[in-house]
């Protein structure tokens, strides 16, 4: 039985294709590519002979089993997608899930990922992300995901194409209101940009600007609500206005409780002390 190379190819600058991932498409006995016609330039340029073999989403259901079909019969197969590293928002996800269902190998051979450096490159907190690949260009569906994820802390991270991104940032301020981002696009090429701002400044700029490439955006969490920290103080005066309104001592002394998180008990003493 032969095994899956799931190979990740540049993002842009071709000096970042590895050692290992050119001797790997060498001596596999065939590539399953996104678009063969990008791949083949790839190869070209590193001297690869290796079989292509075409996989995108309007073959895969036909493809995925004449893959595995030759793999199960001894042959080793790399898969690559245009740019970056295969099944991250990919066709190759349902290839590779194939292939761990029919108990063929799946063996990694690493390379760069656009939304990974994005972050890494954008200045926004890294620490917790939430990676959500490509938005519907159709408003009702991109405004649902967007809903859905509006409450999120984590980073966010989209990818998007030139054509939609002002109607995108449109739908984010709408949802999630002006929040910090960051708009990366030409990723290791010479025009590599990271342009920090906020989404109606970025909805200001380029709607003046056509917007040029594709674009990886890196946008910050909800933020978490500053809890107020009440003092004894605070609490009286908030239970006073209770009594001025014509409430029981008893009764402000519980609501300001409630919205203070102190003790009924101290506050109603202190109201006492100030009234005898």
């Amino acid at each position: 039985m032969g095994k899956l190379y799931v190979c990740g190819t540049p993002i842009g600058n071709l000096g970042d294709f590895s050692a290992r991932a050119v001797e790997t498409l060498k001596n596999v006995n065939f590539i399953a590519a996104e678009d063969t016609r990008v791949t083949i330039k790839l190869l070209n340029k590193f001297n690869i002979k290796t079989e292509l073999l075409s996989f995108h989403k309007f073959n895969e259901e036909l493809r995925k089993e004449e893959i595995v079909n030759r793999i199960l019969n001894g042959e080793d197969a790399a898969l690559v997608t245009d740019a970056g590293m295969p099944a991250i928002s990919d066709p190759g996800e349902r290839l590779v899930s194939f292939c761990h269902k029919s108990g063929v190998e799946v063996v990694a051979v690493p390379g760069p990922t656009a939304f990974a450096t994005a972050v890494a490159i954008s200045g926004l907190y890294s620490g917790r992300i939430c990676f959500e690949g490509f938005l519907s260009q159709n408003k009702k569906s991109r405004n649902e995901h967007l809903n859905e994820i509006k409450n999120y802390r984590e980073t966010l991270v989209f990818y998007e194409a030139p054509h939609k991104l002002l109607n995108t940032l449109k739908s984010m301020y709408e949802i999630f209101g002006n929040r910090k981002i960051a708009l990366v696009k030409e990723i290791t090429k010479i025009h590599e940009t990271v342009f920090n701002t906020d989404i109606l400044q970025a909805i200001e700029f380029y709607s003046q600007n056509n917007p040029k490439g594709e674009y990886v955006l890196v946008i910050e969490g909800k933020k978490q609500e500053e809890k107020k920290e009440y003092t004894l103080s605070d609490a009286v005066a908030l239970a006073k206005e209770l009594k001025q309104e014509g409430n029981s001592a008893a009764f402000a002394a519980k609501q300001a409780a409630t919205v203070t998180g102190l003790k009924k008990s101290d506050i109603y003493k202190k109201i006492a002390e100030l009234t005898e």
